[in-house]
């Protein structure tokens, strides 16, 4: 039975209310952590407990168990000649920060300036996944 410090090897699909897939290990390597090391999101960890090998279940997890709310703070307007050259709205990029190396979205580019989004993109998003247990070690 799946514990805090419990090895564990998982296949997962994760959903969006309107059922769209956003990831899956289907057909990959199971997806291998520690409960309790806080490597994923703490509603995937708490979803395991108490599950053992050959378990099958789907969870539901709201904003604050996934990647909680978006953040109006986390959206900035920066000189446009900062960002790299033929950038597109939508487009990733790294930013380097004091806490190190983000991910951040471009939303919007005009004359002078682009917006940055560094809101995680499933933010403010209630997740679903269906879970099967692998192995517990």
């Amino acid at each position: 039975m799946i514990e805090k410090g419990s090895k564990v090897k998982v296949h997962y699909t994760g959903k969006l209310e309107d059922n769209n897939v956003f990831d899956t290990s289907v057909n990959k390597e199971p997806l291998e952590f520690t409960v309790g090391e806080g490597m994923l999101i703490p509603g995937f960890e708490n979803g395991v407990l108490g599950m053992k090998t050959g378990d099958k279940k789907t969870i539901e997890l709201s904003v604050g168990e996934a990647y909680g709310e978006r953040r109006d703070d986390l959206i900035n307007e920066i000189p446009k000649n900062n960002l790299p050259e033929n950038v597109e709205v939508g487009q990733m990029l790294q930013a380097e920060t004091e806490q190190g190396p983000i991910t951040v979205v471009v939303t919007d580019i005009n004359e002078e300036t682009a917006k940055i989004d560094a809101n995680h993109p499933l933010a403010g998003r209630k997740l679903f996944f269906d879970l099967e247990i692998v192995e517990v070690a």
